[in-house]
């Protein structure tokens, strides 16, 4: 007599992995970008510290030429905008193998705890650093109340 065994068909599929298979995929697929070596848009990076009667700001803005960068003071919120144009080309001989090309505009804003004096803002850009010097406004100090 011949032995009888039942058909699982779940334990088959779980012998060829195919869920895992499938789930790797959907993973890398979600994670990496679609057109590998493209670069990512840049970001304006920044450090921000406080002194007495300033602010210093340090903003990363590399491979930005120094005219297309705009800083805008509005009482205490700074604005910095860079307008960001990028390109790259490929050969091999004469023939164009790749040709990207990136135009945009990177901007970053952030609000600070004092007024800033705009007649006295100083700015200097130097190997893609833009360093900015934001002195407090004069006015009125913050009066402390005695509880009684």
């Amino acid at each position: 007599m011949a032995n009888i065994t039942r058909w699982d068909p779940i334990s088959e599929l779980g012998r060829f992995d195919v869920f895992r298979d499938v789930d790797d995929l959907l993973k890398g697929f979600m994670l990496r970008p679609v057109f590998r070596g493209l670069e990512a848009e840049p970001e304006i990076k920044v450090d921000i510290s406080e002194e007495d009667k300033a602010y210093a700001v340090k903003a990363e803005i590399p491979g930005v030429k120094k005219d297309d960068i705009q800083v805008s003071i509005d009482g205490n919120r700074v604005s910095i905008s860079a307008e960001v144009k990028k390109e790259k080309e490929e050969k091999e001989g004469k023939r164009v193998i790749r040709s990207e090309r990136y135009y945009g505009t990177q901007y970053r804003a952030f609000t600070l705890a004092h007024d800033i004096d705009e007649t006295k803002v100083e700015a200097k850009y130097q190997d893609g650093v833009l360093e900015l010097t934001l002195p407090k406004k004069a006015g009125k100090e913050a009066k402390k109340i005695a509880i009684k």
